[in-house]
């Protein structure tokens, strides 16, 4: 395949092309294509094990992939690796900050580790630390930091080498609602100002509503790609969430409409988007039941009919964690 030219404004950030990746007998990427354009917001969605983790660790160049290539910003990740690391910035779900290190020390350290000149690496900590906010902190030792103040720092951390493509496992995961909104704008201002390519994998379903593409992944395959609206439309159904009195009431709803999904609240989910479904659900067990309510169609309802799950799950399959552990030991 030609390179791309990395010098062309319209170039698309992120190209994969049939990428798979086995462990053992397990498929994990099974021939996955993907096209992010530049400057756009792109979120990755899987169950747990459905092959997202594998998928981001390949592009982050930490797994290699058994087949397929994949470019970053014009750089073939097998092929040029180094140059692809330079090109991407990742904030992790896990922390990887040095809490014994203030966050002017946590930053400067990393602008020195990616040979950021002098400087340069002082005028962009102290642009970064402006952006988030942590200007008033930058002599602080991080382990006096909030969870919110230090995913801040890791997203300024992330940025301080100017990558063209910035990586998000979970950013927000274990953040109040106060500092998710405030996470996400600021990365929405990093963007406009940075002409920067945000990718993000994610379990809170509302995040995804103002990404610009959304791309769900199960078994390994990417089985929906689109932007919100465009899920929502050819894929999303109306459903009802039911509660159930008891197990015999649940149970004759099983019967009726199985089969039934289960929330993760205990709760049935029902395809409620058959004409008159409302009016029939509330005749035959309208006083069996203590609650029902009824969703348009969202993204929500899209993952559930694609996937038959919720997106509950935080946190890779055992064996996208192994995978990506072993390679770490043989690089170490």
């Amino acid at each position: 395949m030609t390179e791309i030219d990395t010098a062309a404004p319209n170039t698309d950030a992120i190209v994969v092309h049939n990428l798979t990746k086995r462990y053992g007998r397990m498929t994990a990427l099974d021939s996955v294509n993907l096209t992010v354009p530049n400057n756009s917001v792109f979120a990755l969605l899987g169950p747990n094990g459905a092959g997202k983790t594998t998928l981001i660790h390949i592009l982050c160049t930490i797994l290699q992939a058994d087949e397929g290539e994949a470019f970053l910003a014009g750089s073939d990740i097998r092929r040029q690796p180094l140059k692809a690391r330079q090109n991407i910035g990742v904030v992790f779900q896990e922390p990887s900050l040095d809490d014994r290190l203030t966050a002017y020390e946590n930053l400067d350290f990393h602008g020195r580790v990616y040979n950021v000149k002098a400087a340069q690496r002082k005028q962009g900590i102290d642009e970064l630390l402006k952006l988030v906010e942590l200007e008033d902190w930058r002599h602080a030792v991080v382990r006096t930091f909030s969870s919110g103040m230090k995913r801040r720092l890791e997203i300024a951390r992330a940025l301080l080498h100017q990558p063209r493509i910035l990586f998000l496992d979970e950013p927000t995961v274990g953040l109040d609602a106060q500092s998710r909104a405030g996470i996400w704008s600021y990365l929405d201002t990093l963007r406009k100002q940075r002409d920067l390519t945000i990718v993000v994998t994610t379990h809170y379903i509302e995040e995804v509503e103002n990404c610009d593409q959304v791309s769900i992944i199960d078994h390994g395959k990417i089985i929906a790609d689109g932007s919100p609206a465009e899920l929502k439309h050819i894929h999303g159904k109306e459903i009802a969430r039911v509660t159930p009195r008891d197990a015999e009431t649940a149970a004759a709803i099983t019967e009726a409409y199985g089969p039934v999904q289960q929330g993760s609240d205990g709760s049935l989910i029902l395809d409620a988007s058959a004409p008159g479904f409302a009016d029939e659900f509330l005749g035959k067990f309208g006083g069996r039941v203590r609650a029902v309510a009824f969703d348009t169609p969202s993204l929500e309802s899209v993952f559930l009919t694609l996937t038959g799950r919720e997106l509950r799950d935080k946190s890779a399959g055992e064996h996208e964690k192994r995978g990506a552990a072993g390679r770490r030991g043989r690089r170490s």
